[in-house]
């Protein structure tokens, strides 16, 4: 019997995966549920196997899950920052002339 709880869990990981993603609407949520439940699948199959090939298969489960979830962290590229107009126009002579000398607005509002 115990020998099937690391496939068991394997099995609810893909099926929580999905409810979260049913639930939430998010992909990002599902996915990180899915991975730490194979994470879980992989140090139980780890506790009851004990050998290299199991230490191997629950590293790469983490490394796996470390490396899907830093790509998801870092997002898309967005777009390149603009820079702010330069100090020299017109606008900005405006913008003094309604500040008073110590910064205050002398612009009156209606």
């Amino acid at each position: 019997m115990t020998g099937a709880l690391p496939d068991l869990t394997t099995g609810l990981a893909f099926l929580a995966g999905f409810a979260a993603l049913v639930t939430t609407g998010s992909w990002r949520a599902a996915l990180r549920a899915l991975l730490d439940l194979l994470v879980a699948a992989g140090l139980l199959r780890l506790s009851l196997a004990g050998g290299w090939p199991a230490l191997a298969a629950a590293a790469a489960v983490v490394a796996l899950r470390h490396v899907l979830w830093a790509a998801l962290a870092a997002g898309a590229p967005g777009p390149a920052p603009t820079s702010p107009p330069p100090c020299g126009g017109e606008d900005h002579r405006l913008a003094l002339a309604a500040r008073g000398e110590h910064g205050e607005d002398r612009r009156t509002t209606a």
